[in-house]
């Protein structure tokens, strides 16, 4: 009888205890709850799943937008293509696709499988896209790769009072004094004032004056050139 009673009290006992130990746990992890809900910026229990799509899709936005911003240069800055330069496009591993070509008169190259494409007026980098694109049909996972070999459309032309007449190529800092010098100078009886560039711009040519006296002073502008101007000397 004393056996029995004493298993009764230390069940009673055990019990206690364990009742004791689940409430204050589960004290604890409401005083826990209260402390993260305390932390929670504003607004923030009640974000949806939508919610949280739509604060990713404009963070990828933004992010795109900066990249595209980042990507931006001057056009100064970055060489255009133009008629008859020559270019090497080079599809990894097709080298059937790749080739050494030529720009034509009307802007175009020719290539297997895409035929035509404008190339001029486009840089290298746009080009290997719109290359990439036309050739997805046919390769899998196109690599293109486009490079400049011979830049031959930046060309100036000098007619008049020089001692060589003709077409100069130029880069995008060339003058008019480094394009005449380039021709051999001025010739006896020239007009160094009334010298002029012939540039067309929007469809219409427009006449830019040169005072060779004034420039070579540094009291007047030196002309940078651009490709198809006519630099003529009376």
């Amino acid at each position: 009888m004393l056996q029995r009673t004493y298993k009764a009290v230390c069940l009673a006992i055990t019990l206690a205890v364990c009742i004791s130990g689940w409430a204050q746990n589960a004290e604890d992890k409401k005083a826990d709850k209260n402390k993260i809900a305390a932390l929670k910026p504003a607004g923030a229990a009640g974000t949806s799943s939508s919610d949280k799509d739509k604060g990713a899709t404009s963070d990828a936005a933004a992010i795109s937008s900066q990249s595209a911003a980042g990507q931006s240069k001057d056009p100064l800055q970055q060489y255009r293509i133009g008629e008859q330069d020559v270019l090497v496009i080079t599809v990894w591993r097709e080298s059937e696709l790749s080739a050494t070509v030529m720009v034509r008169p009307d802007g175009k190259i020719t290539l297997p499988l895409v035929n035509d494409v404008i190339a001029s007026g486009l840089t290298t980098d746009e080009l290997k896209i719109m290359l990439t694109e036309k050739l997805r049909p046919f390769v899998n996972i196109p690599q293109v790769t486009v490079s400049v070999r011979e830049i031959n459309s930046r060309k100036v032309f000098v007619i008049g009072q020089v001692a060589h007449e003709g077409s100069y190529r130029i880069n995008s800092n060339t003058s008019v004094l480094q394009v005449i010098a380039e021709a051999g100078g001025l010739r006896d009886f020239t007009n160094r004032k009334g010298i002029y560039v012939l540039r067309q711009q929007n469809g219409s040519q427009t006449r830019l004056s040169f005072n060779y006296d004034k420039v070579i002073r540094g009291k007047d502008d030196n002309i940078q050139l651009r490709p198809g101007d006519t630099v003529v000397v009376p």
